[in-house]
């Protein structure tokens, strides 16, 4: 017996107590009862079954295991008609029976062991008792989901290599669970990364013994009949399998009062193990509620990881490790396939350093990339026309940029706390003075990725919608430190009036939590502006940098000219000087270029002052500003 698996021994001690009930229905009980087979009695420890449920229990796997039981319950009941088990066979058959086992609530039905199929208006006594299936499945020791609950819950593997801090809020989770008589605390873990909080949830239910499996919170069904039915199929699954359930409840829109309140009434009559994984904190529930904050890994862990990970790359690409967590706030996972796909990428030396970087940059940007535009930044510092002082200003800011991981950190200068350290700019000129080409300039410079987020898109009349856009976005944008050029800035800014009403009071709110998470954001973020004038001197001295950029003079309209047509671009006696007398900006100037290019191009001739003299009249005419034919004189 004891070289049996644990199948075969359950197996053996199944067929035995079918022996024993077959002797009973036959009115021939040998004197003692085998003892059950362990699924069984693990079965009537879990759901509290008396021995009377037992044994109605066992009666119906016996008619699904053994076809011959059905002619001794015919014969037991003395009606051929029967060949099945009834609550008024076991009532006459079995020890120690007692008919509250027939009540709804008693844990046969209630728990959905066994099923009443009642035919031709049959009472309840006679009507034909079935086992479930998965209960007929585990009592001959086979586990699986139940198939009510596939597809709507996904197994949640425990991770082995967590970083230190998120694996003490997991044996937080699991010394809650485990500490003796105490009953099962929902955890709600709070946060951004999703990834962490399942990993934590995933470690925690593994360190209390537990597997866990989990829902999308919009699976959940609307009507309370269904909640009710999923949960006790859920309950019923969780107590066969050791099991916890983790609700993602992060794609959940908070102002959606029906989606909250089906959430809601699922946690508050769900019993057991359950961890709820949101955003921002959910509101407070009647049932105990225990609330952990989820951050990313720490950038000491991320650098740790890093180094870890790169200690076997060649060519020495281990010295970048303090530079990739200084940059990237990224998870565990996402750190790991950064490292694998640089090392797929067969560079050595500092190509594999950039191929790191920009392996480090694409993982940060899939949230990114659903909320904003992201812009492929190919300016250079040579194809931007400034004055001298406005550049130098742009590479500080670059400067400040690429710097800020030893200042802040080495430095101690971001010890005591992160509120004044994110870099922040206005960009404040005419459209079309450069200001967009400034942001490309400084990402392509810092090999950083830039994106465009149109402000007077995320603004929103509804009060709270205007934070929560902005929310999403920073949050996003974390990851990966990517520059935040937020265009149109007027939209949202101008000069602070005096609170007169709600309206007035919840703009200011909105300005100011911009700012507020510009200061906090570690990368850059720029507020582009064409009315510096119409913004808050109070704004202003929370920003860091303020650049101007202003209408190009005739010497910068000149360099413009000069440089705008690619070189190898066929042209004829174009004149730099004299296409400056144009007074127009930058953006427009390029163009009237591009125009008079396609104009050239339709006439299979090279590009002269004759098309771009058209394409100026064009652009002049689309911008509704007058154009004296006088500076177009002799160009045709």
């Amino acid at each position: 017996m004891s070289s049996m698996s644990p199948v075969e021994r359950n197996q053996s001690a199944l067929n035995a107590a079918l022996g024993y009930l077959r002797a009973t229905l036959e009115r021939q009980p040998p004197a003692e009862a085998p003892p059950g087979p362990p699924q069984l009695e693990a079965l009537t420890e879990t759901f509290g079954l008396s021995l009377f449920e037992r044994n109605v229990l066992l009666l119906c796997a016996a008619a699904e295991l053994d076809s011959s039981f059905a002619s001794l319950c015919a014969s037991a009941q003395g009606e051929p008609s029967r060949p099945y088990p009834t609550f008024s066979l076991a009532l006459a058959v079995l020890p120690e029976p007692h008919w509250s086992a027939l009540n709804p609530a008693a844990p046969l039905r209630y728990w959905r062991l066994i099923e009443v199929s009642s035919q031709g208006g049959a009472s309840l006594t006679g009507s034909r008792l079935r086992i479930d299936e998965r209960i007929l499945h585990y009592l001959t020791g086979i586990q699986y989901l139940d198939e009510r609950l596939t597809g709507l819950m996904q197994p949640v593997p425990a991770v082995a290599d967590q970083v230190p801090s998120h694996r003490a809020i997991a044996a937080s989770i699991a010394a809650t669970w485990t500490r003796a008589g105490r009953p099962a605390v929902l955890f709600q873990l709070c946060g951004a990364d999703e990834t962490s909080k399942r990993s934590i949830a995933a470690s925690g239910c593994a360190l209390a013994g537990l597997s866990l499996y989990a829902l999308a919170a919009d699976q959940i069904p609307a009507s309370a009949q269904e909640v009710a039915g999923l949960i006790r199929t859920w309950e019923r699954e969780a107590a066969l399998t050791s099991s916890a359930l983790y609700i993602d409840a992060d794609a959940i829109d908070r102002t959606d009062a029906r989606a909250v309140a089906q959430v809601s009434r699922f946690l508050e009559q769900a019993h057991g193990p359950v961890l709820l994984g949101v955003r921002e904190r959910w509101r407070p529930l009647q049932r105990f509620l225990k609330t952990l904050d989820v951050p990313k890994p720490t950038v000491e862990e991320q650098a740790l990881l890093w180094h870890t990970l790169l200690a076997e790359a060649p060519g020495g690409v281990n010295g970048h490790a303090a530079e990739m967590a200084a940059q990237f706030s990224l998870t565990a996972p996402a750190i790991h396939a950064s490292v694998a796909e640089a090392m797929e990428s067969g560079q050595r030396g500092e190509d594999l350093a950039a191929a790191l970087w920009d392996a480090g940059r694409s993982q940060a940007r899939p949230r990114l990339d659903d909320l904003a535009q992201r812009i492929d930044a190919t300016a250079q510092w040579d194809d931007l026309v400034l004055p001298p002082k406005e550049k130098a200003l742009l590479k500080t800011i670059g400067t400040h940029v690429k710097h800020r991981a030893k200042v802040y950190g080495e430095w101690g200068f971001g010890a005591t706390g992160r509120r004044g350290l994110g870099i922040s700019a206005l960009f404040a000129g005419a459209s079309g003075t450069g200001k967009t080409m400034a942001a490309e300039v400084l990402a392509n410079d810092l090999r950083l990725d830039l994106y465009r987020i149109d402000l007077s898109s995320v603004v929103s009349k509804y009060i709270g919608e205007t934070e929560k856009n902005l929310r999403r976005v920073f949050d996003a944008a974390e990851d990966g430190g990517a520059i935040l050029f937020f265009d149109e800035a007027d939209a949202l800014f101008g000069k602070r009036s005096e609170v007169k009403d709600s309206h007035d009071r919840y703009a200011n709110i909105e300005i100011n939590y911009l700012l507020q998470r510009m200061e906090s954001y570690r990368g850059l973020a720029v507020l582009a502006t064409n009315m510096r004038s119409a913004l808050d001197p109070a704004f202003l001295r929370r920003i860091r940098f303020v650049v101007n950029f202003p209408f190009p003079e005739t010497a910068q309209r000149a360099e413009i000219w000069q440089r705008v047509f690619p070189k190898s671009t066929p042209t004829r006696g174009l004149d730099p000087d004299r296409l400056a007398r144009l007074s127009i900006a930058g953006g427009n100037i390029r163009n009237i270029a591009l125009n008079a290019a396609f104009l050239a191009a339709e006439e299979g001739t090279q590009v002269s002052m004759s098309h771009v003299a058209h394409a100026a009249r064009d652009e002049f005419a689309k911008i509704e500003k007058p154009l004296p034919e006088s500076d177009l004189g002799g160009w045709s």
